[in-house]
């Protein structure tokens, strides 16, 4: 016996690895059906871990200070050994992420995979996909350019019209009562610290909650696409007829990964400027407002909003009724059914709102 299998024989009796093993890899089944889209997981989560990664080498050499914020991300551009390649692989990643969690989302919806018993699925990763939406928020105000100081300044300055605690809002917000330092140091810690500790987090509750009801059959290629479970007691969604996790999906979750791994390669080598527009490469100016400040693309259906209704404190309660109501989404819609085409109702609606927000953010980005 060599040193090695020694080793694993001395780990195994003290903790059963290999039954283990056995158990989380080639004995957990999954649905004979499933299909790519179960694969958005794996990909966001190898997203988180690039953007951890690739989060605290920039940290080596940033300085969350507004006198040398901008400095330091110039720096990291031009002087630091392969510091573009961080900090580019770190923007698109972000976007990258927020598009999967889209994905991710849309996916979940029209498979009617939030039905009972994932009601806590559902809106741990609903939280998760706000967490995410703060994460890039504060995020972007670091490089601390005339892009991001004025994004947040329109960011910041919509919480405003909330009735009777709006200014508070705004300067709880900011630290002060217009965008300066404090708000540097207040969404550094948020993006660095606080935010992060809080997805991963909830995405150890995520995983632990998929794996305590079992993964959802997709509801195509079946007879009977009604959700089966009954309430009366806890039940493990079990599939003895299914496929191993290992090699069997494994594999189809690492194709998925290089997939990603090749879009966002392409991105990174060929298009590295397409999320950092001309006002993303000027230093910040308090006393210089530059023309057509536009937030992220995944919040110009937020900002349309604000433009087109009669006041901000309507889009603001519009935005909130719809965020509401897709949280509890779960709770509302109570139907057997989970097929999408036998639930026209609620097909309709998906495909409205997804051209709604299509169309906002196009309308947006001209307007």
């Amino acid at each position: 016996m060599n040193p090695l299998q020694k080793l694993h024989t001395w780990i195994d009796v003290r903790i059963g690895i290999d039954a283990l093993l056995k158990k989380e890899l080639t004995g957990y089944l999954l649905p004979r059906n499933i299909n790519a889209w179960y694969s958005l997981g794996s990909i966001l989560l190898a997203i988180f871990t690039i953007q951890v990664l690739t989060g605290i080498l920039l940290l080596v050499y940033y300085v969350p200070d507004a006198e040398k914020a901008f400095q330091s991300v110039t720096f990291i551009m031009n002087q630091v050994p392969f510091g573009w390649l961080f900090r580019t692989c770190h923007a698109v990643g972000s976007n990258l992420m927020v598009l999967a969690l889209f994905g991710h989302l849309l996916s979940v919806l029209f498979m009617g995979s939030y039905k009972s018993p994932r009601e806590l699925n559902w809106l741990s990763g609903f939280i998760l996909f706000n967490l995410v939406m703060g994460i890039s928020l504060t995020g972007y105000l670091l490089p601390w350019s005339q892009l991001s100081f004025w994004a947040t300044t329109v960011a910041t300055n919509s919480v405003g019209v909330v009735p009777v605690i709006g200014e508070q809002l705004v300067e709880f917000l900011r630290g002060a009562k217009s965008v300066g330092p404090p708000t540097l140091s207040r969404f550094f810690v948020l993006h660095v610290v606080v935010i992060p500790a809080a997805i991963a987090g909830l995405i150890g509750i995520h995983l632990f909650l998929l794996k305590r009801t079992g993964i959802s059959r997709p509801p195509f290629g079946l007879s009977d696409t009604r959700n089966a479970w009954r309430s009366e007691q806890y039940q493990y969604e079990d599939h003895p007829d299914g496929i191993p996790f290992f090699p069997n999906f494994a594999l189809r979750d690492l194709s998925s990964i290089l997939l990603y791994l090749a879009l966002f390669s392409t991105v990174v080598f060929f298009l590295p400027n397409l999320f950092f527009p001309t006002q993303a490469f000027v230093p910040a100016d308090p006393f210089q407002t530059p023309d057509r400040i536009k937030p992220e693309w995944y919040f110009l259906p937020n900002y349309q909003t604000l433009r087109i209704l009669p006041s901000e404190l309507l889009g603001l309660a519009v935005q909130g009724a719809a965020m509401t109501f897709l949280a509890l989404l779960p709770f509302i819609d109570r139907g057997k059914e989970r097929h999408p085409l036998k639930r026209p109702l609620f097909l309709t609606c998906c495909i409205c709102g997804i051209l709604t927000f299509i169309g906002l953010m196009i309308w947006g980005h001209y307007s």
